[in-house]
């Protein structure tokens, strides 16, 4: 059974960086394509990017040459590289999976808890 925990979040300046990670203890997510959402305080769910299970990617316009999604199915775990963070990005960032395609137009049915991302001066 897929069990997803993101870490990473926390408060960074404009400009900064974090890397998020999504594990999953079931350990069967290599199967499936991952997903980063975000959601912001009064904002519908953003899809920020995602990854095949062979590794192909896509990205939101809004975070495309500044995020780099990459998965290690050894370790089960899927990473989120954010650099040159600007306020608008502020969000509660949770990864998703459980579809085999990434063109799915549907969120999968596994959804982490979520982390907190701020970024503010």
């Amino acid at each position: 059974q897929v069990q997803l925990a993101e870490s990473g979040g926390g408060l960074v300046q404009p400009g900064g960086s974090l890397k998020l990670s999504c594990v999953d203890s079931g350990n069967v997510f290599a199967r499936y394509a991952v997903v980063w959402y975000r959601r912001a305080p009064g904002k519908q769910r953003e899809l920020v990017a995602g990854i095949s299970s062979g590794g192909v990617v896509r990205y939101a316009d809004s975070v495309r040459g500044r995020f780099t999604i990459s998965r290690d199915n050894a370790k089960n775990v899927v990473y989120l590289q954010m650099n040159s963070l600007k306020p608008e990005d502020t969000a509660v960032y949770s990864c998703n999976t459980g579809n085999s395609y990434l063109s799915d137009p549907y969120p999968g049915p596994y959804w982490g808890q979520g982390t907190q991302v701020t970024v503010s001066s």
